[in-house]
């Protein structure tokens, strides 16, 4: 049996993990880092690039590179590259894909189960989202785990003492934070609130706001305006955020950043960390409601928190960190890396998972996880009222049922409209799925006997069924929601991913046989022209004859259109001059 892996899919950055000796570790990303940018790019010449690879070309592939597309889950957004349309689904794939071959890399055999977090405030649609884009990777997903949860499981591992900790996680996208209690053994999450639209990434674009107005009162010039300009500014703009969370100012300095009359443009500007501030103060605001709602319904007092722990890059920022003090009156806890404690908790409850489970530090049993629900669960009844039947922060899994009845005379059918939110009317929530119920039996109004039912897995996935008590007509729900991707449409990404993987594949076979077949006949010519007249006429014939078949076949060769074919010719062609030209001794 293969290892479980732990994924924090992030909208910024991603991290892999993976139970050790008893211990989560982090798996390192193909450029050594312990995290992996979440972009991805396709190259002019039809390459897929994924994670650093991505992020290092976007200045000059502007259009082709996708990033923070976390924050488009379950939407209906979609890009369309070469004649190809791509969902947020088939993009984090790409993510999840590239982890996937980090962690076989790093164990030495293949991974075929994971373990993916989502942000705890992130609806049915969202999660399901992050599911099919596992499936798409090739991943049997195990289980989905709130952010927040994972990460308090990992810090938990090591500290299982009684306690109350508050988990504040803001990252490049989301903002998450949950009340958790830690007992004997038991990790269970009383509240949770969150702000699925606020994060990093949002104060990357004040300061890049703040750029673009400072430079167009300067020189006159809108930078918004220019693509490949706006990309370098975007870059400056996150690493300006960095250096303010440890030193008082950023100097921003982008030299050619583009053309004016008079000829190159250069930006040097200073930004202070108290312009900074200024510039985020509503954003941290932001915060404050969730932590105060999460706190609120858990029942208890921020006083009576053991601790608050910072997850996700963002709380590196020191505004944030003053806001944590100012809500909680507590010292944030330093113990836990912010990047990577989110991926080891899931790696945590994936080895769990595998009946491998690791006890809790000072507790006499195994681990116990006990999560919950985000967001209210309702249907539509008459007078578009949301008629809740779970409430927000009920513990997983749970199932409930409530009887409801007909609002016209002899009605064969009624929709059940399953909506997910706070609101009291159904217009106000986001509606999640739609079915309808048939076959009733006709009678006056309120007198069939129609059961609905929730039932909530561990993933926080809803399955609504429908049951005429009568007839016993049962249906259950088909989402219907045009951000969710059919059954059809996974399968068919499934199938493209395994075909773009041995594209890739087969790319960068190419590549490195071409560039070594390159390097080989620069190296003949050139002993060619030192030793050549030494050797007998014959020789130097068929050397310069094996030679002129390389260099043909290398100019006709590219890699977006190179096939096995063509790449088993260059390896013959390679092979024969080799024999040839071996008595140049090279």
């Amino acid at each position: 049996m293969g290892k479980v892996i732990g994924i924090d899919l992030g909208t910024t950055n991603s991290c892999v993990s993976v139970v050790e000796n008893g211990e989560p570790v982090i798996i390192p990303g193909k450029s050594g880092a312990q995290t992996t940018p979440s972009i991805v790019a396709f190259s002019k010449n039809g390459e897929r690039l994924v994670g650093e690879a991505a992020r290092r070309q976007a200045v000059t592939n502007t259009e082709r590179t996708i990033s923070s597309v976390k924050r488009q889950m379950g939407t209906n957004w979609s890009i369309r590259i070469d004649g190809t349309e791509y969902k947020p689904q088939t993009i984090s794939a790409m993510i999840l894909m590239q982890l996937k071959k980090d962690a076989e890399e790093f164990l030495g055999e293949p991974v075929t189960e994971a373990v993916i977090t989502v942000p705890a405030y992130f609806n049915d649609i969202q999660r399901q989202a992050t599911k099919d884009a596992g499936r798409i990777a090739g991943l049997d997903v195990k289980r989905i785990i709130n952010e927040p949860t994972s990460a308090a499981l990992s810090y938990g591992l090591d500290h299982g003492e009684p306690q109350k900790v508050m988990v504040y996680d803001l990252g490049g996208g989301t903002f998450d934070v949950s009340i958790i209690e830690i007992g004997e053994g038991v990790i269970e999450v009383l509240a949770t609130a969150g702000d699925n639209h606020l994060g990093g990434d949002d104060f990357d674009e004040r300061i890049r706001s703040w750029i673009i107005r400072v430079f167009k009162a300067e020189h006159h010039i809108d930078l918004s305006r220019d693509i490949a300009a706006m990309t370098r500014v975007t870059e400056a703009a996150e690493q300006a955020k960095k250096t303010l969370s440890s030193a008082e100012s950023a100097h921003i300095e982008l030299p050619y950043l583009m053309m004016g009359k008079d000829g190159p443009i250069h930006l040097d500007m200073v930004l202070t960390r108290g312009q900074f501030e200024g510039l985020i103060k509503d954003l941290v605001e932001r915060t404050e409601e969730p932590v105060r709602s999460a706190l609120n319904d858990a029942g208890i007092a921020a006083s009576e928190l053991g601790r608050v722990l910072l997850v996700g890059g963002s709380t590196r920022v020191p505004a944030v960190q003053a806001k944590v003090r100012a809500l909680t009156g507590k010292e944030p806890s330093r113990n836990i890396n912010p990047d990577e404690c989110v991926a080891k908790g899931a790696a945590i409850l994936g080895n769990t998972l595998q009946g491998n489970p690791l006890a809790v530090a000072g507790a006499s049993q195994e681990l116990l996880l006990l999560d919950v629900i985000p967001l209210s669960l309702s249907i539509e009844t008459v007078g578009g009222v949301a008629t809740r039947l779970v409430e927000r922060n009920s513990t997983l899994p749970t199932r409930y049922s409530r009887v409801f009845s007909t609002a016209a005379p002899y009605q064969r059918d009624v929709e059940i409209n399953v909506l997910q939110g706070e609101r009291p009317m159904a217009r106000d929530n986001k509606s999640i799925g739609k079915f309808r119920l048939k076959g009733i039996r006709r009678a006056p109004a309120g007198v069939p006997q129609i059961e609905v039912t929730f039932s909530i897995d561990t993933n926080g996935i809803l399955t609504v069924s429908a049951k005429d008590l009568d007839t016993g007509k049962e249906q259950s729900i088909v989402i219907t929601a045009d951000d969710r991707m059919s059954e059809e449409e996974i399968r068919q990404a499934m199938w493209d991913a395994g075909e773009y993987a041995g594209q890739d594949q087969l790319r960068r076979e190419a590549m490195e046989l071409t560039s070594e077949a390159q390097r080989f006949l620069v190296q003949v010519q050139q002993a060619l022209k030192t030793g050549g007249n030494q050797l007998e006429k014959a020789q130097k014939k068929q050397i310069k004859s094996d030679c002129a078949d390389l260099q043909k076949m290398l100019s006709r060769f590219r890699v977006d259109k190179v096939s096995q074919t063509e790449m088993e010719d260059i390896r013959r062609a390679k092979e024969r001059l080799e024999q040839s030209a071996a008595v140049l001794h090279i």
